[in-house]
């Protein structure tokens, strides 16, 4: 089988490019950044994709331009007063070649603030290079907020600095909120598409606005502030004017700064922040609809790749639609963001680019295509987790990106790269004959954001480990029931609606992810109640629903049959508990889960709380019956074969089907499968490093099965 796989071409290297065309079953050929196709490998007759990122793509009408680059508020560093006088260098701490102040910008909409009691302080003066701080409050910590232009886009100064692309002119990301600057983008891409005759799919390196991500001066802090999902990047004096106008208030610099923390993903939003959010949303989706037009004009179709500046796209927002997009391209290192791409109900063409990225080393700056480097491993690891989603969804299409010449010298790389898209083009092929088995039960996700981050929470799994969240993603990816996303405020309003069967709440106290203060509320808590006592269920994970204030720590504590100290019940007595044995949770878990962001004073309510297991001290899982429904508690949750398998049966307990234990599942939890009914064929997947032999539970008998290490196999 050949076809679905995007292959990244390279000039200078065009007898390698078409070799591994074949050998990979290639139907489409794509440029990188840094690299460009020649007229050889335009003229095969391949249909070639043409990568563009529009905002850094007219650097010298930029360089003519300054004031119409990309803003954002900063923070200087706290400085304490002596005196009464204090001054503050506001670019101190920052990397001058990302930032910079420009000398015509508005400095009314810097704000100054007392941060040791918190109030903002009106008497300042800005001289062009350094802020005089009056009449302070002696050893008071001071600060500036103050409007910063970025003078290097963060993707080309990644690339750059990863690449040692030495003096290749440094990119500047353009503000398309002036008018001028939009006229600019688009004659650019009107001529462009001319030039691109051979091009079949504009693939847009995102849109306008990147993530946020602000570097530091020391080598030893480079990543002061990073978020995947910030909408920091997008601030400027225009957009500051136009929000006024629209919505009759004005946000400042704090809305932003907020102390230093910004406005990270984790953060329940304020109402300001989803005003805003949704403000810069339609301009992205309005001006983006222009681009798109225009390259369907040409004849073209345009995908979008969901990463780097993403900010605005959001394609679980029920708006990405209005792009008009043709396929969808994410990024991906895990299984939930395949399904992050998969579940995109917009597009035609759903499409995943693969890692390792051909660049000389890793994102940890380890070798992967240098001496001492196994990018066949790197690929076979990658794919062993994403492997897991494609049985549960299909995918139209698979990729790499970067510079095809470093594959040369690692033969067991482009071995491997074979072997994966076989078995891809095997999964796609299943897929298209028909759905696999599903349980049906219906799992919803219960978080401050809703839709807008279904089967995401802090971008990569890698840039969060620590985040219970992320591991239940990845998780429920491969597991054959329904996910979906449910807001805290929706719920609080509206209830559990009735097409869910399972509730997951999972975070720390006061993230978004947790729900923070709206747990004060006495509506939802009350949905809740109802939902599982009238026979829902409900999966309580780290500290769900936890806040201050109060009878019980944790929200839903008498659902989940436990609560946690939290300083404030050390003189209350707790009943004691012994382990249950058997219980149908953990009957496949050989020993007490280790989850790495576990929660501490985690105790039993009463005696009708089942503790699965502990540590001696602290509960690690617990279930309890609960009216009509039932109730799961885990005290934290990290992804893993054995987990996953304890997640699923939580998940088959809770909904109140342990009957379904016996539709197609292994006796070992590191082989999983899929039935394909209309195929009538049964998927087996290795994803551990050992050959296997397994037993699958089916409806009327078992299927014994070897599958081996790492491997696919089809009964």
């Amino acid at each position: 089988m050949t076809g679905g796989f995007t292959l990244p071409g390279e000039s200078g290297y065009e007898k390698l490019t078409l070799e591994l065309a074949e050998k990979w079953g290639a139907d489409c050929i794509r440029d990188s950044d840094g690299t460009s196709l020649s007229d050889e490998i335009l003229e095969t007759g391949i249909p070639i994709y043409s990568t563009i990122c529009l905002v850094r793509s007219i650097n010298g009408w930029a360089k003519q331009h300054p004031e119409c680059l990309q803003r954002n508020f900063l923070m200087s560093e706290m400085k304490m007063a002596q005196g009464d006088t204090l001054l503050i260098d506001p670019m101190e701490g920052y990397f001058t070649g990302q930032f910079t102040i420009l000398p015509g910008d508005p400095v009314s909409l810097w704000q100054v603030f007392d941060r040791t009691d918190g109030t903002e302080h009106h008497d300042w003066k800005w001289d062009g290079k350094t802020v005089t701080v009056k009449n302070c409050v002696p050893y008071h910590f001071y600060t500036v907020n103050f409007l910063a232009a970025r003078i290097w886009e963060e993707i080309s100064m990644y690339n750059h600095i990863t690449n040692d692309w030495g003096d290749r002119e440094h990119l500047m990301a353009v503000e398309p909120r002036y008018p001028e600057t939009r006229k600019a983008l688009l004659d650019f891409l009107n001529e462009w598409l001319k030039e691109h005759k051979h091009t079949s799919v504009v693939r847009f390196t995102s849109m306008f606005y990147n993530f946020t991500w602000i570097w530091g001066s020391s080598a030893r802090r480079r990543d002061v502030f990073s978020d995947w999902g910030s909408y920091d990047f997008t601030v400027n004096p225009v957009s500051l004017a136009e929000f006024e106008k629209e919505y009759g208030y004005s946000m400042c610099s704090e809305d932003f700064i907020r102390a230093g923390k910004h406005n990270p993903t984790h953060t329940p939003p304020t109402v300001r922040m989803r005003d805003w959010m949704e403000f810069t949303g339609r301009f992205v989706r309005d001006f983006g609809k222009q681009c798109v037009d225009l390259v369907h004009a040409y004849g073209k179709k345009a995908y979008v790749f969901y990463d780097d500046s993403w900010i605005g796209i959001e394609p679980w927002s029920g708006h990405f639609g209005d792009f008009g997009f043709d396929g969808l391209i994410k990024c991906v290192f895990n299984a939930f963001e395949a399904r992050l791409c998969a579940g995109v109900k917009d597009v035609n063409v759903h499409e995943l680019r693969l890692h390792p990225y051909l660049f000389p080393t890793g994102l940890g700056g380890e070798p992967t295509f240098l001496p001492g480097g196994h990018p066949e491993k790197d690929a076979r690891r990658f794919w062993s987790r994403i492997r897991r989603a494609l049985m549960r969804v299909k995918i139209d299409r698979i990729g790499l990106g970067g510079y095809l010449h470093l594959t040369q010298g690692f033969d067991a790389f482009v071995d491997e790269i074979a072997s994966i898209t076989d078995e891809f083009r095997l999964l796609k092929t299943l897929h298209e004959g028909g759905e696999p088995y599903s349980t049906g039960i219906r799992v919803g996700i219960l978080q401050s954001w809703g839709s807008l981050r279904t089967w995401n929470c802090a971008g990569h799994m890698h840039e969060h480990p620590e985040l219970a969240l992320n591991h239940i993603h990845e998780s429920l990816a491969g597991l054959p029931v329904e996910v979906r996303s449910l807001g805290l405020k929706e719920v609080k309003e509206n209830g559990v609606p009735k097409d869910v069967d399972v509730v997951i709440n999972a975070g720390r106290e006061g993230d978004a992810w947790s729900g923070g203060d709206i747990w004060k509320d006495a509506e939802l808590k009350a949905h809740m109640y109802e939902f599982v006592a009238r026979g829902g269920g409900l999966i309580g994970v780290q500290e769900p629903g936890k806040v201050r204030g109060g009878m019980r720590a944790l929200a839903l504590a008498d659902i989940l049959g436990v609560d946690m100290e939290d300083g404030s019940t050390i003189c209350a007595g707790k009943y004691s508990f012994e382990t249950e044995k058997g219980h149908f949770i953990s009957r496949d878990t050989q020993k007490a889960p280790a989850f790495h962001n576990a929660a501490k004073g985690v105790y039993a309510l009463d005696e009708n709380t089942k503790v699965l297991f502990s540590d001696g001290e602290d509960i690690i899982a617990s279930a309890r019956a609960f009216f009509k429904g039932r109730g799961v508690y885990l005290n934290g949750y990290t992804y893993s074969f054995e987990n996953t398998r304890l997640l699923y049966r939580a998940i088959l307990w809770a909904a109140g089907k342990e009957e379904l234990e016996d539709c197609y599942m292994t006796n070992d939890p590191a082989c999983e499968c899929a039935f394909f009914p209309s195929a009538g064929k049964l998927i087996v997947i290795n994803s551990s490093e050992e050959d296997k032999s397994v037993r699958v539970s089916m409806p009327g008998g078992e299927k014994n099965v070897s599958v081996p290490a790492g491997g696919i196999k089809v009964v």
